[in-house]
């Protein structure tokens, strides 16, 4: 399959099952070191779990379930190994959530005080905080879709789209120069859009100073205690993709839940807690999750269903990672599905994930 795995298709089925597990083959990365000496182990004690639908309908790729720190089911496929790095697409940004957490950074103060480049788009006015609950009024379609338009100019500038004949490349940062027009209030609705997200480790580096890579191993991957380094991808000029672009194997990613269950700071109960539903009920996300009780807060869902509240970080083809502190339950899910935003599939995958914290209540 990798012969045929280009930029211009390594998204799209069939080559995103190899496409998804090679990124950095295809696209430039920066690597996100692990400590060696700090690994959590995760001993294995398997149950009886039966998920096939679910691994055949999603096209999972890595599934890894902890329950009170013990790997209790595992599963992969399509190639995918326990050792296999996958993106997790906008699993990155729970990743960066908890990353700001970490970090002695005011979330009210404007976005401008860190990055004065703003004050001529649409940005002007917003909050750090805004951008971490995606609720800034910024006119751009998330469409994963589009064959042209801005979000097709927007991957371009992160190298994770081909340029077209005699097109120059750009660059991340500079992309935001054409994001001038608003389409409501700051602090609005819940209105999901990327570059939100890549705004905010733009943020991050200049807040610290430092790059986000290298914050990220410290803070959060060293800390968790990772097995192996995970990497993100970065635009010709080393801008990190913070909203997609983070690779990591399935253990590793159900590490971070079972760190954020083990160390429940204030900034995690702040996350499963202080999410506005108004904002979310009325956002671009309802539908995908019609009738429940949500909302998003510092770029993690949440859940209040079962008795507890779910957190998770969702991403397009099928990624996932939820955590139930009460229940001390990790579910990590890495995909290769078809369809970006799939409603049947999502769906399907909450079920299943009803089923494991019924399980294991």
């Amino acid at each position: 399959m990798n012969q045929h795995v280009t930029l211009a298709n390594w998204r799209a089925a069939p080559f995103s099952r190899w496409g998804f597990q090679h990124v950095r083959e295809l696209i430039p990365t920066a690597d996100i070191p692990n400590d060696p000496g700090r690994v959590r182990e995760l001993p294995v004690e398997r149950q009886s779990i039966d998920l096939g639908e679910l691994h055949a309908e999603t096209d999972t790729d890595g599934f890894v379930v902890l329950h009170r720190g013990r790997v209790v089911a595992e599963h992969y496929g399509n190639g995918m190994t326990p050792e296999t790095p996958h993106i997790l697409m906008s699993v990155s940004k729970s990743m960066m959530g908890l990353l700001f957490g970490s970090l002695d950074i005011e979330a009210e103060r404007p976005i401008t005080d860190f990055v004065p480049e703003m004050r001529d788009t649409a940005y002007a006015g917003a909050s750090v905080r805004n951008l971490l609950d995606m609720r800034a009024g910024v006119k751009f379609e998330e469409d994963y879709l589009a064959t042209s338009g801005p979000i097709v100019e927007y991957r371009k500038a992160t190298g994770w789209n081909a340029l077209g004949p005699g097109e120059a490349a750009g660059d991340l940062h500079s992309f935001y120069r054409v994001l001038t027009e608003r389409d409501g209030p700051h602090g609005g609705r819940f209105h999901y859009i990327s570059t939100n997200s890549d705004l905010l480790g733009w943020v991050i580096e200049r807040a610290t100073g430092r790059r986000y890579a290298e914050l990220m191993s410290e803070h959060v991957w060293k800390a968790m205690g990772a097995e192996r380094s995970a990497y993100i991808t970065v635009d010709r000029l080393g801008a990190p993709r913070c909203a997609g672009g983070m690779c990591v194997t399935t253990r590793d990613l159900a590490r971070v839940g079972l760190w954020m269950s083990e160390h429940p700071s204030g900034w995690i109960e702040d996350i499963e807690k202080n999410g506005d539903r108004a904002a979310w009920d009325n956002g671009s996300f309802v539908g995908y999750f019609p009738g429940q009780h949500m909302h998003y807060r510092s770029q993690w869902y949440v859940l209040h269903a079962g008795g507890s509240p779910l957190v998770f970080g969702l991403g397009i083809h099928g990624q996932n990672l939820f955590i139930d502190r009460r229940r001390e339950l990790v579910i990590a899910k890495l995909s290769s599905q078809a369809a970006p935003l799939d409603a049947s599939r999502i769906g399907l995958t909450l079920r299943a994930v009803a089923q494991l914290r019924k399980q294991f209540s």
